[in-house]
């Protein structure tokens, strides 16, 4: 499906607006963002919505994060085009479109096996063939294709995913919201050998990470 000059100049729009005046500095992010068509992500009837300054929901209970966001934690990462990157939570597709730019592989897990096939369509139309995808618990990671050079988690977790951190190369950084439900602190964890250093980050708000060192799935009876 071709791309149309409207969506074109309103990305264009985003990335000056909305990253290069919060402070986004990587060109290569900033290139990502403005080439990956981020209306594709999002259901038809949001596309006039697609490069507005917030996050959309996406059905299920997800969100599509604020493009800020998105590029933000993606920064925080300091990927080089040789990397394997793990995204956990994959939602639209959208994180792992933008990460496919910038990296070798990516490696995607999401626990709603509806949303993972959806994104996984969408990806492959666009022609974006780096990308791995499972269902599942993201919380225990992807031990089998360890370690990572990079770990991006696109949801809350009570504290960091000890499997995670399992996973992470050496100087590696890990991304991932801390905290409780609607409220949270994003943290960047770097390994340097059996050391981590643990930095703050930025206050965000994101669902919750379900899974077996994340939170407990809600009880629909209660």
């Amino acid at each position: 499906m071709a791309d149309s000059f409207g969506f074109a100049e309103a990305r264009k729009r985003m990335v000056e607006q909305q990253l290069v005046r919060r402070g986004i500095k990587d060109e290569r992010v900033l290139q990502a963002m403005c080439e990956v068509p981020r209306h594709r992500f999002v259901p038809p009837n949001m596309w006039a919505m697609a490069y507005q300054d917030h996050p959309l929901p996406i059905g299920l209970g997800q969100t599509i994060s604020q493009p800020y966001i998105v590029a933000y934690m993606t920064e925080q990462l300091e990927l080089e085009p040789h990397d394997r990157v793990l995204e956990i939570g994959t939602g639209s597709g959208y994180q792992a479109a933008i990460l496919s730019r910038l990296a070798r592989r990516v490696y995607t897990i999401e626990r709603l096996p509806e949303l993972s096939e959806r994104a996984r369509l969408v990806l492959e139309e666009l022609g974006y063939d780096n990308i791995e995808f499972r269902v599942g618990d993201g919380s225990q990671g992807w031990p089998e294709e360890a370690p990572f050079d990079a770990i991006i988690v696109t949801a809350a977790a009570p504290e960091p995913p000890p499997p995670l951190i399992k996973q992470l190369a050496d100087g590696a950084h890990l991304v991932i919201p801390i905290g409780p439900t609607g409220y949270q602190d994003l943290m960047r964890i770097t390994r340097h050998g059996p050391h981590l250093r643990t930095e703050y980050l930025t206050p965000v708000a994101f669902v919750p990470l379900i899974g077996l060192h994340g939170y407990a799935e809600p009880d629909e009876n209660s």
